[in-house]
């Protein structure tokens, strides 16, 4: 079990002012914010990223959604990060999110969910890398 897990706040939570309400969400859920930053992901990164849905026929709008408008990303660490940071933000299906969930909060719909969410350590790891050099990351003990 690893302690860290990756987070974005997507375009569609950004551009409805809602980072600081979820950075506010993160911290009272006791979550130690080793990195953040404000970016816009370029179409390659998007790509980049999301490369293990290729094949889905939700792809090429994902990508797109994903290019649309800045975006935070953030490296999280808590005891058992990846299933506490899933609870925290709930079903990926809004109108399926338990109350007081990020995504029932904050997210339009299933594709303008709010925020992104690792869904194991492996891939936590990952999308950590992928966004953060070892530099960027703040030692929290």
């Amino acid at each position: 079990m690893n302690n860290l897990t990756f987070a974005i706040i997507k375009p569609d939570a950004v551009k409805s002012g809602n980072t600081g309400l979820i950075l506010d969400r993160i911290i009272k859920s006791d979550f130690k914010i080793l990195g953040a930053k404000l970016i816009r992901l370029s179409r390659k990164q998007a790509e980049g990223f999301y490369d293990i849905h290729k094949e889905r026929p939700f792809f090429e709008e994902l990508t797109e959604f994903m290019c649309s408008g800045q975006c935070m990303v953030l490296a999280l660490k808590k005891e058992n990060a990846v299933q506490e940071w899933r609870q925290t933000i709930g079903s990926t299906n809004p109108e399926e999110a338990e109350t007081g969930t990020i995504r029932k909060d904050f997210a339009k719909n299933i594709q303008n969910n709010a925020v992104h969410g690792s869904d194991s350590d492996e891939n936590a790891k990952k999308e950590i890398a992928f966004f953060f050099t070892n530099s960027e990351l703040i030692a929290n003990n």
